[in-house]
């Protein structure tokens, strides 16, 4: 039986081949990366490796594969731009046009707003916002319908205390 050469020798004759495959299959920029994790996957198999195998379509083989995954993780990464697109959101966050409402909302005391956040926003049952607030299902469900009763009042005078929010006057 041939005994194995050094892995270090194998580095040095191989090397340069495996280097070529990542900068073909890579490109110039990732093919040290393929290389470099190509011979890290190496080292750690090939005590396993018999010692007639062929290393070097081992070694090939193993670039093959560290540069799909290099390809596929640097498909997953962002794509920097010039300028962002400009997408609407339809999740009721601030700017939809109703601003004055979250506002009214924001002036509710803690725990009415939290209660009619966590109910009619998350739609949690007053069970959850008990848990959530600290308290009982019916003191929840209190704290929720004192907070709708104050917000219907607040948007029907019209008082938004908003920095942003200026009341149409009605002739």
């Amino acid at each position: 039986m041939v005994p194995k050469k050094p892995f270090e020798l194998i580095v040095r004759e191989h090397g340069p081949t495996v280097l070529r495959v990542c900068r073909v299959v890579l490109g110039v920029d990732d093919a040290e990366d393929g290389w470099s994790e190509t011979f890290l996957s190496a080292l750690k198999a090939y005590p396993e490796l018999p010692a007639d195998a062929n290393v070097q379509a081992w070694l090939v083989t193993i670039a093959h594969r560290r540069s799909i995954d290099i390809l596929r993780a640097r498909n997953r990464r962002p794509v920097p731009v010039d300028e962002l697109p400009v997408r609407p959101s339809a999740l009721g966050i601030p700017g939809d046009g109703h601003g004055e409402v979250l506002d009214a909302v924001g002036q509710l005391p803690p725990k009415q707003r939290q209660a009619v956040a966590y109910h009619y926003l998350a739609g949690l049952p007053y069970t959850d916002v008990a848990e959530l607030l600290g308290g009982t299902p019916d003191a929840a469900r209190r704290a929720g319908a004192d907070g709708v009763k104050a917000l219907r009042s607040i948007l029907a005078a019209g008082f938004v205390s908003s920095p942003g929010y200026v009341k149409e006057e009605t002739p």
